[in-house]
């Protein structure tokens, strides 16, 4: 009775009992009621030993006219909820295009107004000096740590200033852009010209295994070949947050060329006058730190300057990895035919940085950066959530932030444990785990 009221009552079918053979058993088999309408699931009789008491239930249960079974009623809760049984692949080629995602854009978010983008420099090269001012005034080892890291960080939003300019999204004048660019950058020992043109080549092969330029993967070919103690300094903290004027010298592990030299093969021949300058540029201010140094000593050159410039090179490094890596789910990298300009764009994160978001111009706005590079800083927000009905589950909604961003360093030290290399082969392709780094990628005390 038990199955029968389940299968009636709850829509449910338990698998039916097997009930012992009684000879000449003289079991009828079960009235339906309402044939027509309503299917009643037989009633198995029940035996006991040898004898079997025969029940004929002719009860008049009203049921609802339709009982979804438990598969339909699974499937309709997933649709509710949105989940579909075929997960999302991040690597299957989108169903839109650039041209969709840049109609969705207003125009106002293209228009750049160079008065707003001076306005901004001359914040932040206010606030730089003020500090520097107040800090050596004041010349307490209480403040000093908070204004190098409270320095630090200007340090970085003038780079992401300067970042601007190389992008053209400063202004509509190539002049403008390369003097504030080349102001800005030297200022904090970054060569403007040569910076920018590897910067490009990041943004033109994006997601792409072997052409991209910045924090790409390395295959396993490469990964294997090099010697221990290189391989622990880039995925094993701090190291890999202090690595970006070594990548200015030498480019990274498998590349060759430096952003200083003319003749490096990151530079066409008509850019080695560009590159030129950016060098004399950035050995004048090296010069004048040098000189500084004799008029107000080193010890203060040390404190004003270069602890804060070794806090701006871990924002830097640290930003710009976790726009490419970090995700809690793995994200796909290409080559060959599979790479295309938006699926590689596609692979890069939005993050979300508290209240420095303000501080860094909104540079963890990222994704629509990367695939419209000429859309001002001011604007990547309302762009970005004009565009996201397009993306749609391409784009992955970045993790709310406290006023500061400390959830985000969980989020670098998981993924230096885990994404180590790449296949040497295949179109698509995923990070792999080198399980001799994935306990050894931590902070060294």
């Amino acid at each position: 009775m038990a199955s029968w009221v389940l299968s009636e009552r709850c829509g449910l079918r338990p698998l039916p009992a097997i009930p012992p053979r009684v000879p000449n058993s003289r079991f009828q088999q079960p009235i339906s009621v309402n044939p027509s309408k309503k299917r009643i699931l037989p009633c198995k009789p029940i035996g006991f030993g040898v004898r079997a008491i025969q029940r004929d239930w002719k009860l008049r249960v009203s049921a609802p006219l339709s009982v979804a079974p438990f598969e339909e009623e699974a499937e309709t809760k997933n649709w509710i909820n949105g989940d579909e049984e075929d997960e999302f692949d991040p690597g299957m080629p989108p169903p839109f295009g650039l041209a969709e995602i840049r109609a969705a854009i207003p125009k106002r978010c293209w228009v750049k107004d160079p008065w707003r983008s001076m306005s901004y420099v001359a914040r932040d090269v206010l606030v730089v000096l003020g500090l520097a001012a107040a800090a050596a005034y004041i010349n307490s080892w209480v403040v000093w740590p908070l204004y190098w890291i409270a320095q630090g960080t200007m340090f970085w939003a003038l780079f992401v200033l300067g970042h601007d300019c190389g992008h053209g999204s400063f202004s509509n004048d190539p002049k403008l852009n390369s003097v504030v660019g080349h102001l800005l950058h030297s200022s904090i020992l970054v060569p403007y010209h040569g910076w920018r043109i590897s910067h490009r080549t990041h943004h033109q092969n994006h997601g792409h295994v072997e052409n991209d330029e910045s924090w790409h993967p390395l295959p396993e070919k490469i990964f294997r070949s090099l010697d221990t103690v290189t391989r622990k300094l880039r995925f094993t903290l701090p190291f890999p947050m202090l690595a970006y004027p070594f990548y200015l010298w030498s480019r990274s592990p498998g590349k060759k060329g430096s952003h200083f030299h003319p003749g490096s093969d990151l530079f066409l021949p008509n850019e080695k006058k560009d590159v030129i300058t950016s060098t004399a540029c950035w050995t004048t201010m090296v010069a004048l730190l040098a000189g500084l140094s004799f008029v107000i000593g080193p010890l203060q050159i040390l404190k004003l300057y270069v602890i804060p410039y070794w806090i701006f090179v871990m924002w830097l490094d640290c930003v710009t990895y976790l726009h490419h890596h970090g995700h809690e789910d793995k994200l796909p990298w290409y080559r060959g035919k599979e790479w295309s300009y938006l699926r590689g764009g596609l692979t890069t994160l939005d993050r979300d940085y508290g209240w420095i978001n303000n501080v860094h111009h909104d540079i963890g706005t990222h994704v629509i950066h990367h695939l419209f590079p000429q859309i001002p800083h001011y604007h990547l927000v309302e762009a970005t959530e004009a565009a996201k009905p397009v993306l749609g589950k391409y784009y992955k909604q970045p993790d709310k932030s406290a006023p500061f961003p400390f959830h985000l360093f969980g989020v670098l030290v998981r993924s230096l444990k885990r994404d180590h290399y790449v296949s040497d082969t295949g179109d698509i392709i995923y990070y792999q785990t080198d399980p001799q780094l994935s306990g050894a990628s931590q902070i060294k005390s």
